[in-house]
């Protein structure tokens, strides 16, 4: 049944299972693909042949990126028949265009690759995230990844201009020219972005690059309360304008795993605080003088306890650090539950707040950290087994406990009003709960569109709906 796709790549093109473990490794250790074959295509032609080849065999197509996913949206879990595609050997830049002010990329460009060639143009490309050394950009558009910098720049979706597609028919959708305005009809880029590869592949994007600014600033707030770093954010925009572009929430519980784990990343205060603060600003010369008088203020009334600013490069690597090794931190501590919510910026704290009294309920000795984007109500929830308890032990002991868990921080989150994916998408992991949560329009206009567009059911069955749902 393969040897067509393996012909269509080349000898050097494919992977057997065998050789190609990594490909079917989660992140976080929950999940393990059963593909059989790794194909890696070295251009938009060639996956367009795999795909035309597997929609006349119904073949699934499991589109891989970075594998840096925590949704298991790259692993084929429940099948062995399904082909795994990797855009990896897709990786050039193919143009930057100044005068547009855009960069033109294939789908396998790793971020950090990204940032480096428009850093070399003078230019910044702001898309930002912990993984950014080894995710893709095709991934980070699949999923409308988020990231760092949302606050000012938006998710993924926001810096995409334009996009080459494999449609699940085999043709090849050409839409890269970089177009501010474009009103002429339905907008194929928005509707694949975030689409998980359930409706085509994406094979390159046009994206947005922004201008460097002058001047750059680093400051970790200590804070009483969440609903405090929502004030904090609300009076620096008054005081400072449009000029911050990331807005961190960290809490103490988190920066005491972080210590325990990487003894040399510790909070530059003398005394413990419950909360922080990590913020970015960039604007014109003479915003430094402006923020700090700005949070000047707000330590004269109360409102940050204290403030570190940072000096250097290394003291602003320092303190991203914090913040940066904090979902490895996590990892290693062995959380049990890790999740990825938002909820209106006004409930960040009563989200917080009811998160822990629902898991108290469930086990008072479990601990929690939370942290994430204030920006954009993007609040992670990591959760720890009980002292004395390993993940290994309550993953074969207790396994009904920690899905009592997850879904005690899904139901508060929709309590709040809040989605629950807000940047990591919905994968194989949380099918059922899209289901449970999400509107029946929606979930019906979904369907339609799926069943139109990929009626045998072969772009990465089993991500967003049921397998069950669209037979091949």
């Amino acid at each position: 049944m393969f040897d067509g796709l393996k012909a269509i790549v080349g000898e050097n093109g494919w992977r057997n299972r065998e050789n190609a473990q990594r490909y079917f490794e989660d992140p976080r250790d929950r999940f393990h693909g059963l593909s059989q074959l790794v194909v890696l295509p070295k251009s938009t032609e060639q996956v367009a042949e795999i795909v035309t080849f597997c929609a006349s065999n119904r073949i699934g197509i499991v589109p891989y990126s970075g594998g840096t996913g925590v949704v298991a949206g790259q692993l084929s879990i429940d099948r062995e028949d399904n082909v795994l595609l990797s855009l990896e050997r897709m990786d050039a830049v193919r143009e930057v265009a100044l005068d547009d002010g855009v960069i033109v990329v294939e789908a396998g460009c790793i971020l950090a690759d990204i940032q480096s060639a428009a850093d070399e143009a003078g230019m910044v490309f702001p898309l930002s995230m912990a993984s950014e050394g080894s995710c893709r950009i095709g991934g980070n558009l699949a999923t409308n990844a988020g990231g760092i910098q949302v606050l000012r720049y938006g998710n993924a979706r926001d810096l995409c201009l334009g996009i080459e597609a494999i449609m699940p028919d085999g043709s090849i959708l050409r839409e890269l020219a970089a177009l501010r305005k474009n009103s002429t009809g339905y907008d194929m880029r928005h509707l694949l972005i975030g689409s998980e590869g359930t409706l085509g592949i994406i094979t390159a994007a046009t994206l947005q690059l922004k201008q460097k600014n002058p001047e750059n600033l680093t400051v970790l707030c200590a804070l009483s309360t969440p609903a405090d770093a929502v004030s904090l954010l609300h009076q620096l925009r008054a005081d400072v304008g449009d000029v911050l572009s990331a807005f961190e929430l960290l809490s103490h519980v988190g920066l005491e795993i972080l210590e325990r784990i990487f003894p040399n990343e510790i909070s530059p205060f003398s005394e413990p605080h419950d909360w922080y603060v990590l913020i970015e600003a960039a604007g014109a010369v003479g915003l430094r003088d402006k923020l700090e008088q700005a949070l000047g203020d707000t330590i004269e009334s109360s409102l940050v306890l204290d403030a570190v600013v940072a000096e250097s490069e290394s003291q602003r690597d320092a303190l991203w650090r914090l913040r940066e090794m904090m979902p490895e931190a996590n990892r290693l501590s062995g959380a049990i539950c890790n999740s990825d919510t938002s909820v209106p910026i006004s409930k960040i704290e009563a989200f917080i707040d009811e998160t822990v009294r629902a898991l108290a309920a469930i086990d008072s000795a479990l601990t929690i950290n939370c942290y994430g984007h204030v920006g954009d109500g993007n609040i992670h929830c990591n959760v720890f087994p009980p002292p004395g308890l390993s993940k290994a032990e309550m993953l074969d002991k207790q396994a009904d406990k920690i899905e009592s868990i997850r879904m005690a921080i899904n139901e508060t989150t929709h309590s709040c009003n809040g989605s629950i994916s807000a940047e990591h998408g919905i994968g194989r992991l949380k099918v059922t709960d899209l289901q449970h949560y999400g509107s029946a329009a929606k979930l019906t206009v979904m369907r339609q569109i799926k069943s139109a567009l990929d009626p045998h059911n072969i772009m990465n069955p089993g991500a967003l709906f049921p397998l069950e749902e669209v037979s091949n």
